[in-house]
């Protein structure tokens, strides 16, 4: 019988309220939730990881530290996070397409629906990116309606809003154009 998977878990400080984190013995975020006492993360989990074992870390292979950097207005932090997903085939390439929407911009569900080669799947797209478990740096939080207004958002629309408003902010500022003289 297999020794159960050890996975490390911390939680984050943010000026948004606390994130949850759950990371694999590799250095990969498994759960990024956003730690409001309710742990909806924890019945997916346990679905795809009904053994596990969970050890509090402090900042497990740094991910708390490159969290810190993204609120403190590095958008390149979410991009050195490692993830790895358990949901399937389908989830997973949502997943994936949400991981390429830059930085300071959204996207509609329909263009991302276009964008994985599935435009009939609106409503799965939605479905999956409301099931995304790794809030943040899985950025379901930058798709938003065809009409350019909010929707949904397991953390919530305040929530959203502020990151929206934060990339926003920040993005530019990756952007600047360099000064020659």
């Amino acid at each position: 019988m297999a020794e159960p998977r050890t996975f490390f878990v911390d939680r984050v400080k943010t000026p948004i309220d606390g994130l949850l984190i759950v990371a694999d013995e590799a250095g990969a975020l498994r759960v990024l939730a956003f730690d409001d006492g309710d742990e909806r993360w924890r019945p997916f989990f346990e679905r795809s990881h009904p053994k596990a074992k969970l050890v509090s870390r402090h900042d497990p292979f740094g991910l708390s530290k490159q969290l810190a950097a993204y609120f403190d207005g590095d958008m390149e932090a979410l991009a050195r996070i490692p993830v790895a997903f358990d949901g399937t085939a389908f989830q997973t390439c949502v997943w994936h397409a949400l991981q390429t929407i830059p930085s300071g911009t959204t996207t509609s569900y329909g263009a991302l629906a276009q964008r994985i080669g599935k435009p009939r799947a609106v409503r799965a797209v939605g479905l999956a990116n409301g099931s995304n478990p790794i809030a943040v740096v899985v950025p379901c939080h930058r798709v938003i309606g065809s009409d350019g207004s909010l929707t949904g958002y397991g953390g919530g629309l305040p929530r959203k809003r502020w990151l929206l408003a934060h990339e926003a902010r920040h993005a530019t500022k990756s952007f600047q154009l360099e000064n020659r003289t």
